[in-house]
């Protein structure tokens, strides 16, 4: 179930009318705002709640707001809507702030953060909790620990759990309003401002994973290992990520190993845990502990993955390494003060050929960005069983029904001058195509296959993620918000 307001009530005139963009009339709706919200709300011009409000996981997705609101009811967001809509100021709403497209939960006009919607409600006798849409996922995972369950959520540390979950105030669920609640899972903001979520739990005690680091001379053996792994197994418990990396002068892969129990099965991982590494940090812990520590290395930026390539030399094995100790409550944003973007492909598997092709990549882009201000480039690569898309009951905006099982590709650049973002954006889109090409001459059908919505471009078009979901989600949309007062806000719009 989750809370918005009713966006077809929002508007009395003016409907369509021309965005403003005057800013003496945008800091104008900010004091009316200010004044219309309860005591339970807040605006700010300046000030350290100002800049956390605007803040983003990477510095190119922060942009200087007028003002930000930080709404502390569900009725101050029908209030401030009311406000947008009728003196039609583009705004943003920004849950945890990872998107890597500007614009998206970021905006030079008027910043909305949902921080002070940040309850996290355990039921033990219905099985579910309920989330403001201001938490992270970790907060969310610390909370459920203690109670033996956990929900399905980010797998990297820092990740809000409105974006993410959506890829007069009234209730939405599957059976009052099944048309919006579908197109709520993967419609992010086009139909409204979320404030909470109620989701449901599953058991989770303790799990086995953690990170194994390579160096270059352990490539092909990873290659080999990540194919045959996607490709074989069968073991719903065991799952990888597999990322190529390219920072500090150094190419190097990292795996993040998991097993849901205190012990993987015998052999699931063996191959992995035999390739010469760098470091390997893998034990019996919990999840959020397994979250955290691998995003301290899997985000890639210094510190620590710059410190640990330079120090360790190409081949050296390291069979103990202490856990990274990193408070339970302190998301790693690793590319805080860096400028980055996303890009993303979908294959139907990830074949030999394939993964080299995104290592030659990386060896191809990644000595030559550096000298345009990049700290790191990575591919990333996630096995799922077949019958992943499968296992959910209620069907959602994203993904889109198709023909074949598919698994995305992620690229990921960072660096640190904006007089490089042009070229960075171009260059990680030339990067996607040549291995689009190169799954294509490989036979994968994926010409049609959708695109991750969270890791797309901004300008990638709906229907590349969307699929013949389209037509129905601009319908909804039509039915729900007839004078577009969420197009004031960035993002995907149907």
């Amino acid at each position: 179930m989750v809370l918005f307001p009713p966006l077809c009530l929002v508007l009395v005139t003016g409907a369509l009318a021309t965005v403003v963009t005057d800013p003496r009339v945008i800091s104008e709706t900010c004091e009316t705002i200010a004044t219309a919200v309860s005591s339970a709300s807040a605006v700010h011009f300046s000030g350290p709640s100002y800049e956390e409000n605007i803040r983003h996981w990477a510095s190119s997705s922060t942009q200087r707001a007028t003002c930000s609101l930080e709404p502390g009811t569900a009725s101050d967001v029908g209030i401030a809507l009311q406000v947008l809509g009728k003196n039609r100021i583009p705004f943003a709403v920004k849950g945890g702030g990872h998107t890597l497209n500007p614009g998206f939960s970021s905006t030079t006009d008027i910043q909305i953060a949902m921080s002070r919607f940040s309850e996290i409600v355990y039921d033990p006798k219905l099985r579910v909790v309920t989330v403001g849409a201001g938490v992270i996922w970790d907060d969310v995972y610390a909370a459920l620990e203690p109670h033996g369950v956990t929900v399905v959520g980010g797998r990297v540390s820092g990740i809000g759990v409105a974006g993410f979950t959506l890829g007069g105030v009234f209730d939405v669920t599957e059976s009052s309003h099944p048309d919006l609640f579908f197109g709520l899972r993967g419609g992010y903001n086009n139909f409204g401002i979320v404030t909470k979520f109620i989701l449901k739990t599953h058991p989770q005690g303790q799990i086995w994973g953690g990170i194994v680091v390579y160096p270059e001379t352990s490539v092909d053996q990873v290659t080999r290992a990540t194919a045959h792994f996607s490709a074989n197994n069968e073991d719903p418990k065991a799952q990888i990520i597999v990322s190529i990396n390219y920072a500090a002068g150094n190419l190097f892969l990292v795996t993040t190993l998991f097993y849901d129990n205190t012990d993987p099965a015998p052999g699931v991982f063996d191959v992995f845990l035999d390739i010469p590494a760098l470091v390997k940090d893998v034990n019996t812990r919990s999840l959020l502990s397994l979250v955290v520590v691998a995003s301290s290395l899997l985000e890639m930026g210094p510190p620590p993955s710059e410190s640990l390539v330079e120090s360790l030399p190409q081949g050296l094995v390291v069979e103990e390494f202490p856990s990274i100790q990193v408070p339970q409550s302190v998301p790693v944003n690793a590319t805080l003060a860096l400028r980055g973007v996303f890009s993303t492909m979908t294959v139907t598997k990830y074949s030999v050929e394939l993964i080299e092709a995104a290592i030659n990549e990386t060896i191809h882009w990644g000595p030559m960005l550096v000298a345009s201000s990049a700290v790191f480039v990575s591919y990333s690569f996630t096995p799922a069983m077949p019958t992943v898309l499968k296992r959910s009951s209620a069907p959602s905006a994203w993904p889109p029904m198709h023909k074949e099982p598919i698994v995305p590709i992620v690229l990921s650049f960072g660096w640190t001058s904006e007089f490089s973002d042009d070229m960075m954006h171009g260059l990680i889109r030339q990067s996607t195509s040549t291995l689009f090409d190169k799954a294509v001459s490989l036979g994968q059908g994926v010409k049609d296959a959708p695109l991750y919505s969270n890791c797309a471009l901004f300008d990638t078009p709906l229907e590349r993620m969307y699929g013949n979901n389209v037509e129905r989600l601009r319908k909804i949309k039509n039915q729900v918000d007839p004078h577009r007062v969420m197009n004031l806000a960035g993002g995907f719009k149907f």
